[in-house]
């Protein structure tokens, strides 16, 4: 029997969590970084116009009792209705005269707009003052030393505009530019670059011979042997015993087989590792000097002090923009009896701007609360360093907190927090707990690198430690870790293996 496929309508009952709109908001405002805050609150500012900034001088100081709230924060119970929105009966004559000032407030505003956005239409530019020649020469100083940093193809792309290279190796010259890569390496092959320039082969090297030559040294390169023997050469080097080692012996120089290179090339290891430390002062990535890196700024969410025999946390609320509803808004809203369009609108905005203030008291409480709990946790930390940093985790906080675990994962995502040992993205005292033999707490895996990291530094170079001797060593200290464990913080922390850490 075959049956046929149809399709068919049908209803069916589910429970759907949707967020809501506030929700959002609330959750955007503790994720975000401060200043990531202070952008969303200034866009706010722009768009609701019942909210205002409070002047420095209104901002309660951290030692009043208003410090430990934002200003503007409705109580708990506060209703969205403003205080003084009451009814009035729009017949009563009686109530005539706040209704008519209200008006004249309204249509003065209105005025007042106007005047401005035609004063701004009209407006002709005022003429500079005249400048003394002294200031004209300061100011042309000033722009004269300004630089922008380009790219590494708009620095060779200058060059080659510079050089002797006719129309049609420029057009060569633009071809190859565009396939180096920001490390200053070739990405083509030289068959690949005559197709795309239309010309021989015998052009191509031309032109490429051209652009080896420019700064920095080493560009172009197809490999990294190139580009050493580039600088090598460019250093004036081309006898030397390093570009000898780089030309023949590159493979078994990046795998540190000095006692090979010795025996080939006839002389002793010491030489072999003088040698190496030679070449390893060349620029491996001649490009990265023109990377586009984008500056990161930080600014720390808490600080921990030690004051009266005790870690204090503070917030930084001098970064945290402080806002609140405009009484001028309030007035005019417990005015506007006969307007019930300006009413809801000014009642609208009030109640968004309660709720956006509400979101950032309860977004710095939130905050300022896991940070009390990783300190109370991590005084040990703050006492005497990384190497006592305790396995803690976001359920363990968030339990004792009160909150979700998803919570305190937003709440510490990307914030800081500024310490007597430095300064803390908060995630960072969350950490894994590796078992010591003793069955104790265990310890943290940042500690168990720390430990790792101090093991290879201090170890005997000629006789490097391997990982199996670094799971014995940790071992008599308690700490129980596996071999794969060592080989993964190893690497983590940028540890060579033994064998290429051995200096002979």
């Amino acid at each position: 029997m075959a049956f046929e496929p149809r399709m068919h309508l049908g209803q069916k009952l589910a429970q759907v969590q949707v967020m809501s709109p506030q929700m959002q908001q609330s959750l955007a405002l503790l994720q975000a970084p401060v200043l990531d805050l202070q952008g969303m609150v200034n866009k706010e500012l722009q768009e609701n116009p019942v909210l205002e900034e409070v002047p420095s001088e209104d901002q309660p100081s951290p030692d009043s009792e208003e410090s430990g709230e934002l200003i503007g924060a409705p109580d708990q119970n506060e209703s969205a209705e403003p205080p003084g929105d009451t009814k009035v009966d729009p017949t009563d004559e009686s109530n005539s005269e706040p209704y008519d000032d209200f008006q004249a407030q309204m249509e003065k505003l209105a005025e007042l707009s106007e005047e401005w956005r035609d004063h701004f239409n009209a407006a002709q530019p005022v003429p500079m003052p005249i400048s003394s020649q002294e200031d004209t020469e300061k100011r042309d100083y000033l722009f004269e030393s300004l630089t922008a940093k380009g790219t590494l193809s708009d620095h060779l792309l200058e060059q080659a505009h510079l050089s002797d290279l006719d129309e049609n190796e420029m057009t060569v010259a633009e071809v190859i530019i565009g396939n180096i890569d920001q490390n200053g390496f070739l990405q083509s092959s030289v068959e690949e670059l005559m197709k795309a320039a239309g010309t021989d082969a015998d052009t191509v090297d031309e032109v490429l011979s051209v652009i080896r030559s420019f700064e920095p040294a080493g560009v172009g390169a197809s490999d990294l042997r190139e580009c050493l023997l580039l600088q090598l050469e460019r250093l004036g080097k081309m006898e030397s015993i390093e570009y000898l080692v780089v030309e023949k012996h590159m493979d078994a120089l990046g795998r540190r087989r000095f006692p090979e290179i010795a025996k080939s090339i006839g002389v002793g290891i010491d030489e072999v590792q003088d040698i190496a430390e030679n070449i390893g002062r060349l620029d491996p990535r001649p490009g990265s000097a023109y990377e586009e890196t984008a500056e990161q700024y930080v600014v720390p969410e808490v600080y921990v002090e030690w004051k009266d025999d005790k870690w204090e946390v503070s917030s930084n609320r001098e970064e945290v923009p402080q806002i609140r509803i405009s009484n001028a808004y309030k007035d005019l809203l417990s005015q506007a009896r006969d307007s019930k369009d300006v009413r809801e609108y000014i009642r609208g905005k009030i109640r968004d701007g309660n709720f956006l203030i509400k979101s950032i008291h309860q977004r710095q409480d939130t905050i300022l609360k896991i940070a009390r709990e990783i300190v109370a946790r991590q005084s040990e930390f703050l006492d005497k360093g990384v190497g006592h940093l305790k396995p803690m985790t976001m359920a363990e906080v968030a339990e004792k907190v009160e909150v979700h675990e998803t919570t305190v994962s937003r709440a510490v995502s990307s914030k800081y927090m500024k310490t007597p040992q430095g300064l803390f993205e908060m995630r960072y005292f969350f950490t894994g707990a590796i078992q010591t033999s003793d069955g104790g707490e265990g310890m943290s895996n940042t500690s168990v690198k720390q430990m790792l990291s101090e093991l290879v530094e201090n170890e005997d170079k000629a006789k490097p430690l391997s990982d199996e001797a670094i799971v014995k060593l940790m071992g008599e200290k308690k700490v129980k870790i596996a071999r794969r464990t060592v080989a993964k913080y190893r690497g983590e922390l940028g540890i060579l293996p033994s064998s290429m850490r051995r200096v002979y």
